[in-house]
């Protein structure tokens, strides 16, 4: 009787650390998901800045011919 009890305590044991396991994993994928949408921001206001600078540069070129 010591055996199956053991195999179920373990069994409960082995669940219950999957699950800590699985709930670091989604709050790290979460603070990855945040991180990626906040990095895609900066790009897309960095290559706007650059579009903008670029306008102005073909402007000032056109002017000075």
């Amino acid at each position: 009787m010591f055996w199956p009890m053991l195999a179920i305590a373990l069994g409960f044991l082995g669940i219950a650390v999957l699950g800590v396991l699985a709930v670091r994993v989604f709050i790290e994928v979460q603070r990855l998901g945040r991180q990626v949408t906040l990095t895609a921001r900066h790009i897309n206001r960095a290559a706007e800045d650059l579009e903008r600078a670029a306008t102005d540069l073909a402007a000032t070129g056109e002017a000075l011919r």
